[in-house]
């Protein structure tokens, strides 16, 4: 399943919690959108990161025991009498601290600095001059050197804290680095976990390294091991059901909890009539013929199309298929009581760390409205099992290495993202049994060119849409009256932003030749060229 049928186990606290042993970095969250960022660069380091907001930060830490902290940015004023802040535990625990954006803000501010509202304000590609050296630019930058970041800010540090010099100044922040080396707690006004910093994930690396001394001991090896024992220790005896969506995460999952319980384990996937074409044979063929997990098929295309009939709304079309979804696995888990095997205690599914993450309301802040597409919510009451979420504490490019550390096909583990409403969100208006079926085979055609242009891999994500309008063509010696397709390319390095792919015109030209020649129901192609900020690179 995906984020958008997914239920959460936990609302209230989007923390996994890993093995005690591992080196662990905390990161308290301001409600910056791109707070996830910062979690992959630590974890591109070896080194096991969470995110927490910052209301729960001081028990976060109490609980986690972590050897750094990294504050991120966010949309308040440390002005604002009610600005968010760091719990003072943290800022005298002798860990080192890592402040950006607005973590730097808060940080000079508690510690007895001065910041004002700027003169004038950074957003977007900046340059900034290094007046100084630190440790975190070792390596990376070079005193009067000029480097190019990336600001997001309108108030500026002014006045240092005591104990803390600047190393680093640009056009709208003066003191836009800041260093104590003593307490190793470094800050700046710049966001380094970005694509946009080019040197950022260095800078992110020299701290986790040469400042927090930390050596990266999270391998995916020893993930594998420890979540396999922390399945064992959850389901006992149980029994569990796991929904299949086909994707990787499910996929994923799904392998991960057969091989710690073997046949207590029983999947279902639930084809809703929404799927690409030929993925429920695909499903199927590999989960019970190559990996002989138990598997129940779940033919249900007239349930979830009868439901929605006449919705036109995409977040409802969501809601609808998440709800239907709970309602065939309850249905499925008591078919398989029934059978004598014994009841389904758990629920099993694909759940990912920001899925967890951006299910909670963590400050109110803009990226509140930007992840409400997350239908995440608990299991009804009417459902009496426990879930079983292996991947809590993954994102999807470590889902990806996962699934290759458990032998999974490049089929499953290297396809492009696709949500569990799956057609439903790409055929925007009222949906409808024949506009399926000229979507899949548009879809079809296209990524089969995709492929044979071997552009599939280079590419983070691709679809075709069916466009609620019909335009007149002539093919032929005919007039037509048919739909508009569609098509979406994108590049991504992070799944938070996305550029649409340059294709060349010659491949464009034979695509939607080939769509228009063989998909009756189309006479018209487009593509589409936006560029998406983050948290949205679906098209709905």
């Amino acid at each position: 399943m995906t984020a958008s049928s997914k239920i959460s186990a936990s609302k209230s606290d989007p923390s996994p919690h890993v093995a005690a042993e591992h080196d662990k970095i905390l990161i308290v969250d301001f409600g910056s959108q791109v707070t996830q960022l910062i979690a992959r660069r630590v974890r591109e380091e070896g080194v096991y990161s969470e995110i927490v907001p910052f209301n729960k930060a001081e028990a976060a830490f109490a609980e986690m025991k972590p050897k750094a902290v990294i504050l991120s940015g966010g949309p308040a004023s440390v002005l604002d009498h009610d600005a968010p802040s760091v719990p003072l535990s943290i800022l005298t625990s002798g860990v080192p601290v890592l402040g950006i954006c607005y973590g730097e803000q808060t940080m000079a501010k508690q510690l007895g600095g001065t910041v004002e509202a700027g003169h004038h304000r950074e957003f977007g590609r900046a340059a900034i001059e290094i007046t100084d050296d630190c440790a975190l630019f070792d390596g990376v930058w070079e005193k009067g050197g000029k480097y190019d970041v990336w600001m997001s800010h309108g108030d500026r540090v002014t006045k240092l804290p005591e104990g803390f010099r600047a190393v680093a100044k640009a056009p709208g922040s003066p003191i836009s680095v800041i260093a104590d080396d003593v307490r190793k707690f470094y800050a700046m006004q710049f966001h380094p976990e970005v694509v946009h910093t080019p040197d950022g994930a260095k800078l992110i690396r020299n701290f986790v390294r040469k400042v927090a001394g930390l050596t990266g001991d999270w391998t995916m090896r020893a993930f594998r091991e420890e979540a396999i024992e922390k399945i064992r220790a959850q389901v006992g005896t149980g029994k569990v059901i796991c929904g299949l969506s086909g994707g990787v995460d499910s996929a994923v999952a799904a392998v991960l909890i057969h091989e710690a319980i073997g046949d207590q384990l029983t999947c279902v996937f639930v084809d809703h009539g929404m799927l690409r074409k030929d993925e429920g044979k695909t499903v199927v063929d590999l989960f019970r013929h190559h990996y002989n997990i138990p598997l129940v098929h779940v033919e249900a295309e007239a349930l979830f199309l009868g439901k929605l009939e006449g919705v036109t709304d995409p977040e409802k079309k969501r809601k609808i298929i998440g709800s239907l979804f709970i309602d065939v696995f309850d249905a499925e888990a008591k078919k398989i009581a029934a059978l004598g095997k014994g009841s389904a205690d758990f629920l099993a599914q694909g759940t990912l760390y920001p899925d967890v993450i951006e299910s909670v309301s963590f400050t109110g802040g803009p990226s509140v409205t930007i992840k409400s597409h997350h239908n995440v919510g608990g299991l009804p009451d009417f459902m009496k099992m426990k879930l079983v979420e292996p991947l809590r504490e993954l994102f999807k490019d470590e889902v990806r290495v996962l699934g290759r550390e458990l032998g999974l096909p490049e089929i499953f583990v290297g396809r492009h993202p696709f949500p569990g409403p799956g057609l439903a969100i790409r055929c925007p208006g009222e949906i409808t049994a024949e506009k399926l079926d000229i979507l899949r085979n548009a879809d079809a055609v296209y990524i089969d060119q995709i492929r044979k242009a071997g552009l599939y891999d280079k590419i983070w994500q691709a679809f075709a849409v069916l466009l609620p309008v019909k335009t007149v063509g002539v093919m032929g010696d005919g007039r037509t009256y048919e739909f508009v397709v569609g098509l979406r390319a994108v590049t991504s390095t992070d799944g938070m932003t996305a550029d649409f792919y340059p294709y060349d015109m010659k491949f464009l030209g034979e695509t939607a030749t080939r769509i228009i020649n063989e998909v009756k129901g189309v006479n018209r192609v487009v593509y589409d060229v936006t560029s998406k900020p983050p948290g949205t690179i679906e098209w709905e």
